[in-house]
């Protein structure tokens, strides 16, 4: 996105066309008008936030996963191999199938 973007927050339908292409979605026509209000209304919130003095605001270098309450790891029943695979449109070597990533720039 150009700088100019990124000053005013407004997110035109080539933007999200870019980003669409990026993603592999697939657009309806009146999807995009309202994609480039929403996101544009969500950059325009990150960039209010920017607003705030943080300067007495120590930086987070890390999580403390220590204070993270976790449940116990306890095996529970879920989905059998077949019924897994089952659900994939595609399979491979006893496995599910993805595509290859592609650079397409």
């Amino acid at each position: 996105m150009s700088s100019e973007t990124n000053r005013t927050g407004h997110l035109t339908e080539e933007h999200v066309l870019k980003v669409a292409k990026l993603a592999r979605l697939e657009l309806e026509p009146d999807e995009v008008g309202r994609m480039a209000a929403e996101l544009s209304a969500i950059v325009g919130y990150v960039q209010k936030l920017s607003e705030l003095d943080t300067s007495d605001v120590p930086p987070t270098a890390q999580v403390h996963v220590d204070r993270l309450v976790l449940r116990d790891d306890v095996p529970r029943p879920s989905l059998s191999h077949d019924e897994a695979l089952g659900e994939s449109p595609r399979t491979a070597h006893d496995g599910f199938a993805v595509p290859g990533f592609v650079d397409e720039s």
